[in-house]
């Protein structure tokens, strides 16, 4: 709103008065999940790409069909642990030894599908196939199973345009890789304080905010602010970033599994049932954002950015 100052011998200034924003917070922790399914990495920079955070949901584990598989299935998956060392990708897991692949390297194109979506893709050839078919083979008892699958390791085709529902994002095309949908997942962590003392109450343990597999988790919200927010703007040093947060994430059991053990119980999506069915959503019980980028694609996010919203009224 313009407010007129009247200063002395006559002169009359009129500047503008910046609004007020609903909320102020800030970036708490940032998290890179390389193979779809598989442990993230806690970062504390990371570039935001057209398609989310970079390398994110780059890579994933499909079957002898080209289906993708996940942790619904497949929750040994949680156990996988990536990380990034030079120009490497590599992936460890118990029992196993180390995976060494090359982030600019691969070889077969193949076609391969998640969810709804056949997408291109290159294979990353026959020793990271047979490394993860081994390593889902294995039962709790470290022995390999009768008549196991089959799996290989792709890498998205950064080439490919796979395109966020228009629906959800008001017409924005908004780019992603192999995650579910979104190029970003936006959560609160008083969201998950509030979750905490709602298990502790009935008798569990509290888990960690790994279980629900953030981009950007954000302190100074009340809880489930996140759900609310129209948009929000980041500070980030090149530059300003904007992100919109799109479509509550409806989830499956996965939050179920202790990333720790790959072992699975349903407290947390009970949980969850009691307090969070979304209308948005069908009644879907829903937990943190899918969020897409409207400004600052290449602009760098760090722990510790400020980061300012405003609600929708809608």
């Amino acid at each position: 709103m313009p407010i007129s100052l009247v200063f002395y011998k006559g002169y009359t200034v009129t500047v503008s008065a910046k609004p007020a924003r609903d909320v102020l917070a800030t970036i708490a922790r940032l998290f890179v999940y390389p193979v779809k399914s598989c442990a993230g990495i806690e970062v504390q920079e990371a570039v935001l790409t057209e398609m989310g955070l970079d390398l994110d949901r780059a890579w994933m584990v499909v079957d002898a069909a080209g289906e993708f598989v996940t942790q619904r299935e497949l929750p040994r998956l949680a156990l996988v642990r990536p990380q990034f060392k030079s120009s490497e990708l590599i992936l460890r897991a118990p029992g196993m030894l180390a995976l060494h692949l090359s982030v600019d390297v691969v070889e077969q194109p193949v076609r391969v599908r998640v969810w709804d979506d056949e997408v291109p893709a290159f294979d990353m050839g026959d020793v990271a196939a047979q490394w993860f078919t081994d390593f889902l083979a294995l039962g709790d008892s470290g022995s390999p199973a009768q008549n196991a699958d089959k799996y290989r390791l792709v890498r998205f085709d950064p080439d490919y345009r796979r395109l966020s529902s228009l629906k959800w994002t008001d017409g924005v095309e908004a780019e992603n890789q192999f995650s579910d949908g979104f190029p970003l997942l936006v959560l609160g962590d008083a969201s998950l304080a509030e979750l905490n003392t709602r298990l502790v109450a009935a008798g569990h343990e509290a888990v960690g905010i790994e279980r629900f597999r953030p981009n950007i988790v954000l302190s100074g919200l009340q809880a489930h602010d996140e759900d609310r927010l129209a948009s929000f703007d980041i500070d980030a040093v090149e530059g300003p970033v904007q992100l919109k947060p799109v479509k509550p994430c409806p989830r499956c059991p996965i939050p179920n599994i202790d990333p720790l053990t790959a072992s699975s119980s349903p407290a947390v999506g009970d949980t969850l049932q009691g307090y969070r069915q979304d209308a948005r959503v069908n009644g879907a019980v829903t937990f943190g954002m899918n969020a897409i980028a409207l400004d600052g694609v290449g602009r760098l996010l760090r722990v510790g950015q400020p980061v300012a919203g405003d609600f929708s009224f809608e």
